[in-house]
């Protein structure tokens, strides 16, 4: 059967070459008779494995020795409350920049722990830009500012960081991690899970700055502290073993493509070449601020939506999945994640200019 092109949100698609090692490794991994699945997540194999994804992680992010990395599991909805039980003591305020679904998800959670500021929500703007940096409210006591790099919903995009340095920043990178360079020293904690651009789901990685583990209380229930968990390497329970091997496989496969600067090179000729077309058409339209525009999720509407059904199914027909948007914003909606190649992006804009013909 040929693979289609498959453009969903997440999980999103994973590179071809690191699904057929799976595959040949799955029943007998490094030739031992035996899963990875199966194998002891204590013994020397796979801590050699955890040890070396972490090393390979590291160079392609270029992550300081300051700085932990961890593997945890509950992906990054679980980080939402994580992230302000370890940072915030009880009773200090946290700052959010809301710019979409998922900020607002995140504030929500911590809310539930911290007194809330929200520094700016774009939701007057319909999230398809950003408020003006002269109208951020700033917390005068907070433990930190937290934003969402992408929104995969709004298709809104926030990079370089925003210039923010009275306290640490406090990043939610899951669909945004490996896809370019990130300045890792510009933040105190980035998390990410998996399913976008690192694996499948069931792994999420935080990278945070070791001095900020100092601040963890010593209340923080264990499977969520992050000083306990870096202390034990994420082995204080048995973590995503399946996951996590995916993932260095993962993190093997951007080294091969060029690194974080080779998907880059790559992620900006993709995204350029469907907002072009797009852009260039009476027929399709994308309302994100081009300041704001992600790399990684492309929405767009047709000028008839009527025609929203028929464009689905014969997209589909055509090899083209995952292409409705989400429920909360409509329209359709193209994932564009690293694994996603070229000929994806070509072959679905092939595809719209030929249904607009039709049309």
């Amino acid at each position: 059967m040929n693979r289609i092109f498959n453009f969903s949100a997440g999980p999103a698609n994973l590179p071809l070459a690191v699904l057929e090692q799976a595959r040949d490794e799955l029943t007998s991994w490094q030739g031992r008779g035996l899963s990875v699945m199966e194998d002891s997540h204590r013994g020397p194999h796979f801590m050699e494995l955890a040890e070396q994804s972490e090393e390979d992680l590291r160079d392609l992010l270029a992550i300081p020795d300051r700085y932990a990395v961890l593997f945890m599991q509950g992906g990054a909805t679980l980080q939402f409350a994580t992230i302000p039980m370890n940072l915030a003591r009880e009773g200090q305020g946290v700052d959010y920049l809301v710019t979409g679904h998922w900020g607002r998800k995140a504030s929500a959670e911590a809310a539930k722990l911290r007194p809330l500021q929200i520094v700016a929500d774009g939701e007057e703007l319909q999230y398809r830009s950003v408020p003006a940096r002269n109208r951020w409210v700033e917390g005068k006591d907070a433990a930190y500012f937290h934003y969402t790099a992408n929104e995969t919903l709004h298709g809104l995009e926030i990079d370089p960081p925003p210039d923010v340095d009275y306290v640490p920043l406090v990043c939610d990178m899951s669909s945004t991690l490996l896809s370019r360079p990130i300045p890792v020293e510009r933040f105190g904690l980035i998390y990410a899970c998996a399913q976008k651009n690192l694996g499948p789901a069931g792994v999420t990685v935080v990278i945070v700055r070791r001095d900020l583990l100092e601040r963890v209380p010593a209340d923080t229930p264990l499977a969520l502290n992050y000083r306990k968990i870096a202390d034990a390497g994420s082995m204080l329970n048995t973590p995503a073993t399946f996951p996590w091997y995916m993932a260095s496989l993962v993190f093997r496969w951007v080294a091969a493509q060029g690194g974080a600067t080779g998907m880059a090179e790559r992620n900006r000729r993709k995204a350029n070449l469907l907002y072009d077309y797009i852009d260039a058409s009476d027929f399709y339209a994308n309302h994100v601020d081009p300041n704001w525009r992600s790399w990684m999720n492309v929405p767009f509407t047709l000028a008839d939506p009527e025609l929203n059904a028929s464009f689905l199914e014969d997209s589909e027909a055509e090899g083209l999945y995952g292409l409705k948007g989400h429920r909360a914003v409509g329209g359709m909606r193209a994932s564009i994640y690293n694994a996603m190649p070229e000929k994806g992006v070509k072959a679905l804009v092939g595809f719209m200019e030929e249904f607009e013909r039709r049309a």
